[in-house]
């Protein structure tokens, strides 16, 4: 099969869907002039997962078929890409065929790497080893928390680039709360083992979260990530980032932000820079070096947090861009590097971070966000889904 497209998106995501739906809505004339490629029956809304893993929200909730989401007006070629031919404007898939294009927006999202802990995929699920990151496993996260009755429950972020980098510690916060509510925290010792260097990146938000953190009595380990889990013996082994020392921990409860990579096959292509994401412009969006394409989302390169309020930026900039190319227009449009955590900090708070590239806030609420606010927390419980399956995969938002 051989077909072609004005414009050829790569990923049913978030921003593939996005990116398709303000397409459409700008003019009719991208209709079936437009397809994505996404071979997955179902879409996922993941920011909800930490309320899956708290107890909170239903994952039936999270789930819709592709089908009702894929924009009408856009083709849907429900196939695996492989890899790309830039300079011959093609994709190739996994099935055999080749479709061509005139303009490629590449929004495969991220990759992640659950093998590369030692021992997380045998026990993972079991043995009180939980993770948010999967619409499989996120409804055991709160199996685990409301069955806990002493011992160590460990939370951790992994040494690479992970999808919603505050999610690692949203479920520690309202662990420590449901603790709190049964009886058992003062049993209870919640640890957190960081890749990173302190709790937050953006100085206004750290300095909130470390009051939580505080408050909560919750006990940081920066600069270390997880290498391996004996699952049986309830084990894991960190590694510290500063001098390579190895560190023996109990758990009775780990919940684990597992290692995240570029997709395979953006890594081996000729559209990823050095460390395998799409290459791109941080203000234009558009690759570095093959003028018709543009990346957006997870799988990109730019320097910013990989969360769905960031694609919310990005998505205008990217069809604004295709649309100055297509009428030969120099392109305008410009992202600054927004992106937004819902930091979830208890069962009736959350800080709503924002920020741009400089790691200065951005903040769109005309009050201190800094502040935990239970509005805030019912923003994102209640609103958020809202707006992003009737606002944002629509177009309009």
């Amino acid at each position: 099969m051989s077909k072609h497209y004005q414009v050829l998106i790569v990923g049913g995501g978030t921003a593939g869907i996005t990116v398709a739906a303000q397409l459409l809505h700008y003019s009719k004339h991208f209709k079936h002039k437009i397809a994505i490629i996404e071979p997955a029956e179902e879409h996922y809304y993941q920011p909800l997962w930490t309320l899956v893993g708290a107890g909170v929200s239903k994952i039936e909730a999270t789930k819709r078929s592709m089908e009702s989401v894929i924009p009408e007006g856009a083709d849907w070629i429900q196939e695996k890409v492989i890899s790309f031919d830039p300079t011959n404007n093609n994709v190739y898939t996994k099935e055999g065929n080749h479709i061509s294009y005139d303009y490629l927006v590449v929004a495969a999202g991220i990759d992640i790497n659950w093998q590369a802990i030692k021992g997380l995929p045998e026990t993972l699920g079991k043995n009180g080893v939980c993770s948010n990151y999967a619409f499989e496993h996120a409804p055991y996260t709160w199996e685990v928390i409301r069955n806990f009755t002493s011992g160590n429950a460990i939370f951790t972020h992994p040494n690479s680039p992970v999808k919603c980098g505050g999610a690692p510690q949203k479920i520690m916060y309202l662990a420590e709360e449901s603790f709190q509510k049964t009886g058992v925290r003062d049993q209870a010792n919640v640890l957190f083992y960081s890749a990173n260097p302190a709790i937050f990146d953006v100085k206004k938000y750290r300095n909130a979260l470390e009051k939580v953190i505080d408050r909560k009595q919750i006990q940081p380990h920066f600069r270390h990530h997880l290498i391996e889990i004996r699952g049986e013996e309830k084990v894991a082994v960190f590694e510290s980032l500063e001098t390579g020392e190895q560190q023996t921990v109990s758990f009775s409860m780990l919940h684990v932000t597992p290692p995240m990579q570029a997709p395979s096959f953006i890594k081996d292509s000729p559209i990823a820079d050095d460390g395998g994401w799409v290459n791109v412009h941080p203000y234009t969006l558009q690759h570095t070096q093959y003028a018709n394409i543009f990346g957006i989302g997870d799988c990109s390169n730019l320097p910013t947090s990989k969360t769905g309020a960031a694609i919310r930026k990005q998505a205008p900039v990217v069809v604004q861009n295709i649309i100055s190319s297509i009428k030969e227009k120099p392109l305008a449009a410009t992202y600054d590097g927004y992106s937004s955590c819902p930091l979830v900090t208890g069962y009736n708070s959350l800080i709503l971070a924002e920020f741009d590239y400089n790691k200065n806030p951005q903040e769109s609420m005309p009050f201190n966000q800094a502040v935990e606010r239970k509005s805030m927390y019912l923003f994102k419980k209640d609103f958020l889904p809202i707006m992003y399956w009737d606002g944002m995969l629509k177009g309009i938002m």
